[in-house]
């Protein structure tokens, strides 16, 4: 029986090897699965406290952002790629706990800065040590040169995302149109003879 063989998922030949794109495959794989480590510590850290992934990545945002001044939800959003609205919710809910605080923005009026509020200061003190740990395992063998390079690739492939997603989204409607207009029709009415 002849063996199968997947047709590429890339095009772009650097990306090929000996005719197989096995490399580029394996990269990806290697790549979602860091991601969903990343996540799934985030969402240990975020239990810790109480609070939700997007609860933890909002309040250690402001905890990295604010400076002196505090942080704008523009910036904050961002920073953490998340959308404005989605920040906007999960700051009020972290200031529901007393964990936020906003006040005006005395430089443009149209905006508010956030603030981590002494409660707000020591659950990130608490929660630093283990993030502290844990990074530094996650890290391990890796060089400030491979951390650069991989800091890189993803903020292009977050820039590159959008283009794509786009493009999925397209091939996406066309194929269910062709598999539609495939389908045969059903008859309807009266009764067969």
């Amino acid at each position: 029986m002849p063996r199968f063989h997947p047709p590429l998922t890339t095009s772009r030949e650097e990306f090929l090897k000996d005719g197989t794109d096995q490399l580029f495959r394996e990269a990806i794989y290697a790549l979602a699965l860091s991601v969903e480590k990343l996540l799934s510590c985030r969402s240990v850290f975020a239990r810790i406290l109480h609070l939700t992934p997007s609860q933890f990545a909002v309040l250690m945002g402001v905890a990295s952002q604010q400076g002196g001044r505090g942080v704008t939800i523009k910036d904050l959003a961002a920073h953490l790629a998340m959308a404005p609205t989605h920040v906007t919710t999960e700051i009020g809910r972290l200031e529901t706990k007393g964990l936020l605080s906003k006040r005006s923005n005395e430089a443009d009026r149209r905006s508010i800065l956030v603030t981590l509020t002494s409660k707000g200061e020591k659950e990130v003190e608490r929660i630093s040590p283990v993030v502290r740990d844990v990074n530094d395992i996650l890290f391990q063998n890796i060089g400030v040169k491979s951390l650069i390079n991989a800091h890189v690739v993803a903020n292009k492939i977050v820039r590159n995302s959008a283009d794509a997603r786009s493009h999925a989204r397209k091939a996406a409607a066309n194929m269910a149109r062709k598999a539609a207009q495939k389908k045969p029709k059903r008859q309807t009415g009266g009764s067969p003879g």
